[in-house]
């Protein structure tokens, strides 16, 4: 059994979790492959840039979400998938040597008006750094089945 279905999920409910640490070899690897831009490949063309530094893409920063997401939430649950993120904001540099969390805070919970197993919960994921800064801000719905949907057949 999972521990963690539709029912665990309260509107204003706030929690936080990870210490993931990031590398300039993550950095670099990611950017190489997904957003070869010369902030996230080069310190020297980085300190120039905007960010004035090293720093990984802010995809990297989603994917990073995704990780401790996954780790520290769906991996005990009925979750089932989402539907697309609603909102999306870079607001710091992740630099290497951050180390990031995740405060997580339950918006919404709604059953699905078509699927009694299942329903929609909406969050605000806020990544934070070692120092409390926020660095990155998202909202969606992810969607997770129900308990005891189904049993009674």
């Amino acid at each position: 059994m999972t521990s963690l279905a539709f029912e665990d999920f309260v509107p204003g409910a706030v929690s936080t979790y990870g210490a993931y640490k990031v590398t300039r070899e993550e950095i670099v690897a990611f950017a190489s492959r997904f957003d070869a831009q010369p902030m996230h490949l080069d310190e020297a063309a980085a300190s120039t840039s905007m960010l004035g530094g090293l720093a990984a893409s802010g995809w990297h920063t989603c994917a990073m979400l995704m990780r401790l997401f996954a780790d520290n939430v769906l991996r005990d649950s009925t979750g089932m998938g989402a539907p697309g993120i609603d909102e999306l904001k870079w607001l710091r540099p992740v630099r290497p040597g951050d180390v990031l969390g995740v405060r997580m805070t339950v918006l919404e919970a709604r059953p699905s008006a078509t699927r009694a197993d299942r329903g929609y919960v909406r969050f605000r994921f806020e990544v934070t750094n070692q120092d409390g800064a926020v660095v990155m801000e998202q909202t969606n719905s992810v969607i997770f089945g129900r308990r005891g949907a189904g049993e009674a057949a």
